[in-house]
């Protein structure tokens, strides 16, 4: 691959993973470094709802990064 070209993510849509798997991936995303909810601090289980809802109502996607084989979520606006 050209150092210029952008390698493009893979959306993995959230119901295709398995329960266990994407409370995995969400736990993982919320407690990255530089994660931040605002003044009120937050439990990570809090956090983990947040983002499931977000994921359910298709305001975020997870989308896989084949260059560096990560996962990470984001707005669904950014896609």
């Amino acid at each position: 691959m050209d150092s210029d070209e952008v390698t493009e993510g893979v959306e993995i849509p959230h119901e295709r993973l398995s329960a266990a798997t994407l409370e995995q991936v969400i736990e993982s995303f919320v407690n990255r470094e530089g994660t931040d909810y605002g003044l009120r601090e937050r439990s990570l289980e809090q956090k983990v709802r947040d983002v499931t809802r977000q994921l359910e109502n298709g305001e975020a996607v997870i989308v896989f990064d084949p260059e560096d084989e990560s996962l990470n979520i984001v707005p669904s606006t950014d896609r």
